[in-house]
Formats: structure tokens, C-alpha cells, sequence
């Protein structure tokens, strides 16, 4: 297995583990919350075989990275991500981030310059902010949030499990992923720790990116669907697209959060044609 040491601004050496396949631009894959490196299985296997470098990791407390009981804000975070950048000498990459992955990318732009990367892409990214306030309307109320954290430290596989129907859009007449999609994404989110799952959905819920998205200064695609009752599309996509100059802005109409499943041949398709 392949890992990277990051060290946290307090010292603590954290081990990240990483995925690397194939040749060519090399892609940075940042999974969300609260999956790992493997929700990119479908996008990996196009991308390389389009011609692509694919790199995927687990974010600290999350697969087979260390899982510390702290570092979970996106400043770390994004200190994690440099540390894959830098580690593996990066150059002209591409950056994707679905979901609380959008916040790295974001924070990468504002902490580091961006330094190594050519494009940006987000996919149903928290991005620029979440909570619904006076000056953000459209995002999720605070009492929304709270009740996540209830339900995790409650019952967490019993919240997680219910909060991967919402993700996939799964109602009483409309099952967009298997059963089995939903065992094995519930198998990913339990790898991780109470402490991590709970640091990282603060993180995503409550992090304001407003000023930081205004750091993105390469070529950006966002993507985000319509449907989406996880991440509302007015407050993130909406908002990101028009903030970042010239970002190209793809909505998929009808399609939940989860869109790298219910409609991976479309994104992997939007991936190829943006990247190339």
C-alpha cells in the first residue's frame, strides 16, 4: 500500500494512503464525505483509459489514512492535500473534489496558490458555503446540521444508512443505486471514526469559503445537480459558478448528490472533454 506523510501545524505526522494508476496529466481525486477514495472507482477506470494519471486518496480519519482525533478543519486538510501535491511532484494536475472534496479545492487555491495545478473541477461541492445565514439564504439551517450530529453520535451506522438514500435520491418508487451500493458505501463510511465523521461534517456544514473561492484563478468546471437534497444547489453550484471568472457551469437535470453514480457516463464524459 502507498502512503504519504503529512505534518500537522502542531507537529503530528499523519500517514494518508493513496491510490496512483495510469500515465499522462495527472488527476487529484478528493472524495467526500463521509466515503473514501474508492466512490471514484467508475471516473478512475475512464479517465485512465482515456489516457489519464489518476491519483485518489483517503482524507485523514477516513480508509486507510491515519485517523487522529484532530485536523479535520479544511485549513489541515488542505495541508494534506499539498503534501500529495508536493510528495508526488505535481505539475499541471487537475483537482476534483465532490462534495466536502469542493472545500479542498477551494482552501488549496487561497492556502497554497494553487501552486502545481492547471484546472479545477467541482462536483456537488459545500462550496462557497453551506449554512443557510441572513447573508446566505438558500443554504441548510443550522438545526438541519445539528440534527447530523445528533444522528451520528445517536446511531451512526443507523444515520448513515438513511443518509445514503438521500444521497442517491432513493424514494418509496424511484431506486437510482442498488441495495448492495448501499451496503458497500455504508462498509466505506464505517472505516472511519466517530471523531473524524463528526470533525468533518463541522467542516463541510460550517466552513465559509466566500473569500477563498475568489483565489481560484485557472480554468474551473462545475458540475451539480438539480436534485440535490444533500447539498442545495442554489447556495454551492449556483454560487460557485458565478464567483469563479469564466467557470463553466453544467447542471444535471433531475440528478441527486451522488450524480458520480446515477449518472457517472455523463460526468465521466464532462471529466474527459474538460480535462482534455
Amino acid at each position: 500500500m502507498k502512503f504519504i506523510k503529512s505534518k500537522s501545524q502542531d507537529g503530528q505526522e499523519v500517514n494518508l494512503y493513496y491510490q496512483d494508476l495510469g500515465a499522462g496529466t495527472p488527476i487529484v481525486l478528493i472524495h467526500g464525505w463521509p466515503l473514501d477514495h474508492q466512490m471514484w472507482d467508475y471516473q478512475v477506470a475512464a479517465l485512465t483509459d482515456a489516457g489519464y494519471r489518476c491519483i485518489a486518496y483517503d482524507r485523514r480519519g477516513f480508509g486507510k489514512s491515519d485517523k487522529p482525533l484532530s485536523g479535520y478543519d479544511y485549513d489541515t486538510l488542505a495541508d494534506d492535500l499539498k503534501a500529495i501535491i508536493d510528495d508526488l511532484q505535481l505539475e499541471n494536475a487537475i483537482l476534483v473534489g465532490f462534495s466536502m472534496g469542493g472545500g479542498e479545492v477551494v482552501k488549496y487555491f487561497s492556502r497554497h496558490g494553487g501552486k502545481g495545478i492547471a484546472k479545477a473541477v467541482l462536483v456537488s461541492s459545500i462550496a462557497p458555503y453551506m449554512l443557510q445565514t441572513e447573508d446566505n439564504p438558500d443554504g441548510v439551517p443550522q438545526e438541519k446540521i445539528d440534527e447530523i450530529a445528533a444522528g451520528i453520535q445517536a446511531d451512526r451506522p443507523g444515520f448513515l444508512g438513511g443518509f445514503g438514500k438521500q444521497f442517491y435520491g432513493v424514494g418509496l418508487l424511484n431506486k437510482p443505486v442498488s441495495e448492495e451500493r448501499l451496503s458497500t458505501d455504508l462498509m466505506f463510511a464505517m472505516q472511519a471514526t466517530l471523531k473524524s465523521t463528526l470533525g468533518c461534517a463541522v467542516a463541510f456544514s460550517s466552513t465559509d469559503l466566500r473569500k477563498d473561492i475568489l483565489s481560484i484563478n485557472v480554468p474551473t468546471l462545475v458540475i451539480h445537480g438539480d436534485e440535490d437534497q444533500t447539498v442545495p444547489i442554489k447556495a454551492t453550484g449556483e454560487q460557485a459558478a458565478a464567483m469563479i471568472p469564466g467557470a463553466k457551469y453544467i447542471v444535471y437535470q433531475g440528478e441527486p448528490h451522488g450524480l458520480f453514480i446515477t449518472s457517472k457516463d455523463q460526468l465521466n464524459a464532462d471529466l474527459i472533454s474538460f480535462v482534455g
